[in-house]
């Protein structure tokens, strides 16, 4: 691979997916574009990026895809999980009891095991969820991870990696060799197509956002812009679930850290969505004396 054909897919993969690579990670992109081009019957390196130069759509989104990394697994990490259950929901329940609906985003779903780690962790708690309105989005750049997360089928090797053997037996059935989630539990998950890059406000506002180890893949600004935007499609009291590696510390103040909770993070202020309208604004005295 030339160094000018290295350079042009850097910045491709910047622009397209937020990615950043240094300049040492040659060995990587060809690992990965190779085979990416030996399938598309191409020479190598040199010929894919000449296609996607003229204007191969289908090879670029191929591309970006190679390069994405989905390294995931069910209940990664364990303690957001243990945050989820022993902080978020009882403070969001608590805070939603009129209402009773909970909204939670998945952002970088990958291949479906973090979303539906949620649903069974949701499942587990019974009654204590009964006749609220639940919705699960999870969103990829890749479509290809969303086309297996749909499925939810998963090899042995995959659900091995962090699942509890008594929720595989509870919530999976066997096919073959590979093990598939149970319908109940797949329709508690909408899968959406979504470029963190781009605007998502039509996602609409979550209460509870887990964004882990995608950001850790972004430059600085890169990431500062994504926050800026996360904090406007989260609830004032909502949270925000980060990697173990990521932090809002640093970049930027639109979050705060929630005390003693690793990797957990709320609002700083009023999103633009929940600022009061100024409309409605009137003299202390007078808001006393009609709320009473």
């Amino acid at each position: 691979m030339s160094p000018l054909d290295y350079e042009y897919l850097r910045k491709l993969l910047k622009d397209r997916s937020g990615l950043v690579l240094s300049s040492d990670k040659q060995y990587l992109v060809e690992s990965r574009l190779v085979p990416l081009a030996r399938k598309a019957g191409l020479s190598g390196i040199g010929e894919l990026v000449s296609k996607m130069k003229a204007g191969s759509e289908t090879l670029t989104v191929d591309v970006v895809e190679a390069m994405t990394t989905n390294e995931t697994f069910f209940f990664r990490d364990k303690v957001p999980f243990e945050h989820f259950r022993e902080t978020m929901i009882p403070k969001v329940m608590q805070a939603r009891a009129n209402r009773k609906s909970l909204r939670i985003w998945c952002a970088a779903g990958s291949t479906g095991q973090e979303p539906y780690s949620l649903a069974m962790a949701l499942k587990e708690m019974g009654s204590l969820l009964s006749g609220w309105r639940l919705e699960i989005i999870a969103t990829d750049i890749s479509q290809e991870v969303q086309e297996k997360a749909k499925a939810g089928i998963y090899s042995q090797f995959e659900v091995q990696r962090g699942l509890p053997i008594q929720l595989l037996v509870k919530y999976f059935k066997q096919v073959g060799e590979m093990w598939q989630i149970n319908p109940e539990i797949r329709a508690m998950v909408q899968h959406k197509p979504l470029n963190l890059l781009h605007d998502f406000s039509h996602l609409g506002v979550f209460d509870i956002v887990f964004c882990r180890n995608v950001l850790i893949y972004f430059d600085q600004d890169t990431k500062i812009g994504v926050f800026n935007r996360l904090v406007r499609s989260m609830e004032s009291d909502g949270f925000l679930a980060l990697g173990a590696a990521e932090t809002v510390v640093g970049l930027t103040d639109a979050f705060k850290p929630y005390p003693d909770k690793r990797g957990l993070y709320f609002p700083n202020a009023l999103p633009v969505h929940a600022a009061p309208r100024l409309a409605t604004a009137m003299p202390a005295t007078v808001r006393t004396a009609t709320t009473g």
